[in-house]
């Protein structure tokens, strides 16, 4: 869709509140319409301790009460990607709202590769796990805010940005300027993806706000989740004055000595499923599944 059709779009400006979970460095999202209450929740977090196998609703339940506090009427539960570092609440969050739950299309190739690596033989692998998969390029609305979806390989096969008004929601392409990029070496990932996605991404207007989904607090600051076009181009190292070939030689090189994320191997299997938790055994107990050495070659830590 050319920029010129979008300009009423980016015209609009809806309230976005994030909520930074310390646990993982995640940012969660409500993006809502100033005019009529309706709100999106974007990459929700279910907590989870990995040491005791204890599942919680912690941080979706203070989304809920924001949402109840101002009145607001969820319309979306969206996902970005299928997370590698935290469980989705999407599926605990549409039972409590009723809401139409989304996540880009691509997801049904993240499914087919890790239903594999996890030997789920029943596990649907094609998205019916979500009211709606967006391909490149669809539109959508949250009361009268317009949105539009990009397609943004790259970190995962399935990864989307959402553009709300003058807000976009990059997940874990882009993060703070002071940052850098998000790695690219996950089953799927791909360097040259990202350096592409990144570049449609920075063709959007200067002023528009990007919003990443995780921050580690370089050096001690303060959580940041809130940037834009402009100061990308200008201040992220792994942007400004970089050639596609010295990004990818910058990021395959930081990527080879990242060791993956602790719960990795957690939460795919939960996200590839909507965020729904392993259905019970004939004991009532819940199981994750942890496939050894399926991560061959990863940095460890």
């Amino acid at each position: 869709m050319p920029s010129h059709a979008l300009a009423p779009i980016y015209a609009q400006k809806p309230d976005v509140r994030g909520f930074y979970h310390a646990r993982t460095g995640s940012i969660q999202y409500v993006v809502s319409d100033p005019m009529t209450g309706a709100c999106a929740i974007i990459d929700p977090v279910l907590d989870y301790d990995e040491k005791s196998g204890a599942t919680a609703t912690i941080e979706a339940d203070a989304i809920l009460a924001y949402v109840a506090e101002r009145a607001l009427s969820v319309e979306w539960i969206l996902d970005t990607h299928p997370h590698a570092d935290h469980f989705s609440a999407a599926a605990y969050l549409k039972e409590q709202t009723g809401a139409k739950t989304g996540i880009g299309a691509h997801v049904v190739d993240v499914q087919r590769l890790w239903s594999d690596l996890y030997h789920l033989p029943d596990l649907a692998t094609d998205g019916s796990q979500w009211d709606r998969l967006f391909a490149q390029g669809e539109t959508f609305r949250i009361g009268s805010l317009d949105a539009h979806v990009l397609f943004s390989p790259g970190h995962t096969l399935a990864s989307v940005t959402y553009v709300i008004g003058d807000a976009a929601f990059v997940h874990d392409t882009l993060f703070m300027p002071d940052s850098g990029t998000a790695r690219a070496d996950f089953p799927g990932g791909s360097a040259g993806s990202l350096w592409a996605t990144i570049q449609v991404i920075l063709s959007l207007p200067d002023e528009t706000r990007l919003f990443t989904g995780h921050d580690y607090q370089p050096e001690g600051r303060a959580p940041l989740w809130e940037s834009t076009v402009a100061e990308q181009k200008r201040c992220n190292p792994h942007v400004a004055g970089q050639s596609r070939a010295d990004f990818i030689k910058l990021r395959k090189a930081r990527d080879a000595i990242l060791p993956m994320p602790r719960l990795i191997l957690h939460a795919l299997q939960v996200n590839i499923r909507g965020g729904r938790l392993p259905e019970p055994e004939d004991n009532g107990r819940r199981y994750l599944k942890i496939p050894l050495n399926a991560l061959s070659g990863a940095a460890w830590e």
